[in-house]
């Protein structure tokens, strides 16, 4: 393989895999705090990108601004949004059993998917990067790597390390960390279970939700497009360890160099090795990578 061959593949290894983690981070806080099991996690990847869709050409149009402006109306409408579902559904779900969690956050599948189609058709739709990340960058005398790509892979990073620091951190970080061991003890001690809940969960939602939104205008925004993420993200989660944030990030960056060199050196296998994996390293880790926290 030549090297900037090589070096694009593990580009796009690393933009996979934090794109992933940006995603597989609020289901393993959802997972391994809420005990909920959120089968609509993915949808709420689908949505960010929808809402890439619909809000970068009425951004540029009313407010003068773009895909940028998307972004950020789009964050403060997840956080909204994950914060009134939690209230609304998920909170009735914590003292049910995994099948009843299951059978609710599937039927909200089927309730987005449903509203997508009445609000937006059926039809894949594209959304164009900004002007000034639409270029390339050389790599060799040959090969090319898209700027938009760079910027993904940039600001997962950001995220990632802002995630850390509050989680690391702060007081909400701690009580986080600390709900994700033992959340009767954390109750005993006079924190807001229920608001910390709610809190976890939006910042979830948020999480999928902006994942989706920068990943538009690469993967494009069609239906259905939530369930493969989905998949993946569960494949990181339990890899990672549930509820672990660090495990999410480096399950996710392992898978993302499965996934990408697979496709490339052996594509009549590369759909089952990220499988593959999960299967190795539960046999021997059967609690994944890392612990909660």
């Amino acid at each position: 393989m030549d090297f900037a061959v090589f070096l694009v593949q593990c580009l796009n290894a690393l933009q996979y895999g934090l794109l992933l983690f940006l995603v597989a981070s609020g289901l393993t806080l959802i997972f391994g705090i809420l005990g909920v099991i959120n089968l609509a996690h993915g949808s709420f990847y689908m949505i960010g990108a929808y809402l890439a869709y619909a809000l970068s050409p009425w951004a540029a149009q009313q407010v003068g601004g773009g895909f940028f402006t998307a972004l950020a109306i789009g964050l403060v409408l997840s956080v909204a949004f994950g914060y009134l579902l939690e209230w609304g559904f998920i909170s009735y779900l914590y003292q049910r059993e995994h099948l009843q969690q299951v059978l609710m956050t599937y039927g909200l599948i089927l309730v987005f998917e449903e509203l997508r189609s009445i609000l937006v058709g059926d039809d894949v739709h594209g959304v164009s990067a900004p002007a000034w990340l639409a270029g390339s960058v050389a790599l060799g005398s040959v090969m090319t790597y898209p700027v938009y790509r760079l910027f993904m892979s940039a600001v997962c990073v950001v995220v990632g390390l802002g995630l850390y620091a509050v989680i690391a951190h702060t007081r909400i970080g701690m009580a986080i960390r600390a709900g994700a061991s033992n959340r009767e003890m954390v109750q005993s001690l006079g924190v807001d279970i229920r608001l910390l809940y709610r809190i976890v969960f939006a910042a979830g939602v948020a999480l999928a939700v902006f994942a989706g939104m920068i990943a538009s205008p690469v993967s494009s925004v069609y239906p259905g497009m939530g369930n493969q993420v989905l998949i993946i993200s569960f494949v990181v989660v339990v890899i990672g360890g549930i509820g672990s944030v660090r495990g999410a990030l480096f399950a996710s960056l392992l898978v993302g160099l499965v996934d990408t060199f697979g496709k490339v050196l052996i594509p009549q296998t590369a759909g089952i090795l990220v499988y593959v994996l999960m299967a190795a390293i539960l046999l021997w880790r059967p609690e994944g990578l890392f612990r909660a926290g």
